[in-house]
């Protein structure tokens, strides 16, 4: 709608109309939707020649992080890929790089800053690039809960476990409130661990991991789990339901993953005789349940790494990761196919493209400090607290 016809009609676009237009910032949230100065035009052909030139010229100073979900036009630049903890501690263990350019999320960003040190800069290319599951569950809304498990008489039996994927405000909530973070290849390490300093677990802000985790991997029973919804009344939830829970999940999910559904699973068998089917472990229960693997972005890289010659496989995780293992092994007769027959993309991921790229190197190669992620020391220390907890996980 133009401006001549919203004055007209006296009609104003809502903010989240704004927002999703690129026009508003949503304060309350953990993505910007702003990138200041000028993006090279998608089509320029010499995009790629720009990226090698800055990233040349910047030399050791600049130290390139690639998610396995970012695009392949923007793994290329990547001097290492990873998941988003991986690429973290990859960061720290390069303490001469200036600029720690963060090709992934928001929420991976502030990770990078701060487990690296006050003399790094983490530069995330599109500050618009968050995460639709870390944005399920705000500080307010965490705080609101840990008021209603305390009038229920059970905030103190309680340990929080927060997922990787998180805001840095949540990861503090944990670390305060004597939790631990876990990454989709150590929760039930994790799970394990925080019953052994309470009764029972606040799992945020994934609910299918947690479920997972617990029901598939510590053999729980889908009774022990309750979801706590954030929009409604106490979670919705009865201060007997609370009492009753072992595992109190937070009403979040993947955007990618949770479109994986149990006919996606019988539609591939059909379709491939003879199928494996390997999915990561923040599909919905009755995904996992019915696969034949489970397990995070790297445990599916390493299976079809070790799988045999002229074997199938369908996969149910961020389809550039899968199209570029398709790719990879191709040539050892490998058939790799996404699991759903629906494309589906990481929206915000795909935020990060070579025009951002390109705009925030050749910004730092002139000296200009852009889209830095800085996450403030009070923030910091409590995360941090919770992330050498699961560092010091056995």
């Amino acid at each position: 709608m133009t401006t001549a016809h919203t004055t007209e009609l006296d009609v104003q676009p809502s903010p989240l109309a704004l927002l999703l237009l690129g026009r508003e910032a949503d304060p309350k949230s953990e993505r910007g939707v702003e990138c200041p100065g000028d993006l090279p035009s998608p089509s320029d052909p010499d995009l790629v020649e720009r990226a090698r030139a800055a990233k040349a010229k910047l030399g050791d100073k600049v130290f390139v992080l690639g998610h396995h979900y970012q695009r392949d036009e923007v793994i290329q630049f990547a001097d290492v890929t990873g998941d988003s903890f991986k690429l973290a501690r990859d960061a720290a263990a390069r303490p001469e790089a200036e600029y720690i350019v963060f090709c992934g999320v928001h929420f991976m960003a502030e990770s990078a800053d701060i487990l690296t040190s006050d003399d790094q800069k983490v530069v995330l290319p599109d500050l618009a690039a968050g995460c639709s599951m870390a944005d399920m569950a705000t500080a307010e809304q965490v705080a609101e809960c840990w008021d209603v498990l305390t009038e229920a008489g059970i905030a103190e039996q309680v340990v929080p476990v927060s997922y990787m994927n998180s805001s840095a405000d949540i990861k503090a909530f944990t670390g305060k409130h004597g939790g631990t973070i876990c990454t989709s290849s150590n929760a039930q390490r994790a799970l394990e661990w925080a019953f052994q300093q309470g009764e029972k677990v606040l799992f945020l802000p994934d609910q299918h991991l947690g479920r997972n985790t617990a029901v598939r991997d510590m053999g729980m029973s889908l009774d022990d789990c309750v979801v706590y919804n954030p929009h409604k009344p106490n979670g919705g939830l009865t201060a007997d339901e609370l009492r009753a829970a072992k595992m109190i999940l937070w009403r979040g999910h993947c955007s990618v993953h949770g479109r994986f559904s149990l006919d996606s699973v019988n539609d591939v068998r059909e379709r491939i005789p003879g199928v494996n089917v390997l999915v990561h472990p923040e599909c919905r229960h009755e995904v996992v349940a019915a696969a034949d693997y489970v397990g995070s972005t790297e445990y599916i890289i390493k299976a079809l790494e070790a799988a045999p010659a002229g074997s199938k496989w369908a996969i149910g995780t961020e389809l550039n990761l899968v199209r570029r293992l398709a790719n990879r092994f191709a040539p050892e007769g490998k058939e790799i196919v996404f699991l759903d027959k629906t494309v589906c993309f990481c929206s915000t991921m795909n935020r990060i493209d070579l025009p951002h790229l390109v705009w925030a190197l050749e910004s730092l190669a002139e000296g200009n400090l852009v889209n830095r992620i800085e996450v403030d020391k009070e923030t910091e220390a409590f995360a941090k607290l919770a992330l050498e907890r699961m560092l010091a996980l056995p």
